[in-house]
């Protein structure tokens, strides 16, 4: 069950760029969490795989000190969430459903982002992945998807002319 659990039903198991394939199921999931059921929905679903997910990496890497093998792709799910939490946020706040349909470039920035983000490992992602331990497999996608839904507020924001030169 625990690899169940941290290949996302063994996606990432998927060659090449398992990160990548968990990345982009869990962005489909995501986007038909917030068709289906809602923006809330999407908020809990991510709580839990954050939560699962650290438990998870914790049984699976009990004794392995430092390893983070890359079929672990239950932290891109998070982290991806995390990324897509800040477009759904703001159409939800505003009303609109069903974006994902006619405001494309908010759910593919999130990927992009993300995907740059974890791979990149700037700042406080790379300080995460430093770590050596099961927190840090998660924390690293979790910093990664907080960077990248910042990013696509403010791409949003320069592409929509709020922000001004």
């Amino acid at each position: 069950m625990i690899r169940a659990v941290t290949t996302f039903g063994y996606v990432g198991l998927l060659r090449p760029a398992p990160g990548t394939w968990g990345s982009a199921v869990a962005l489909a999931l995501g986007l038909a969490i917030d068709h289906l059921l809602g923006f809330p929905a999407l908020v809990l679903a991510t709580v839990a795989v954050t939560a699962l997910g650290f438990w998870a990496c914790q049984q699976a890497l009990r004794d392995r000190p430092g390893d983070d093998p890359s079929e672990i792709v239950i932290d891109e799910v998070a982290g991806q969430w995390i990324a897509l939490l800040f477009p759904a946020a703001a159409f939800w706040s505003r009303g609109v459903q069903d974006w994902w349909l006619t405001a494309y470039p908010g759910w593919v920035a999130a990927f992009v982002f993300f995907r740059l983000f974890d791979i990149w490992k700037p700042s406080l992602v790379g300080r995460a992945d430093r770590r050596g331990d099961p927190a840090g497999v998660m924390l690293d996608d979790l910093w990664a998807g907080l960077f990248a839904g910042v990013a696509v507020i403010v791409a949003a924001a320069v592409a929509h002319g709020v922000v001004m030169s």
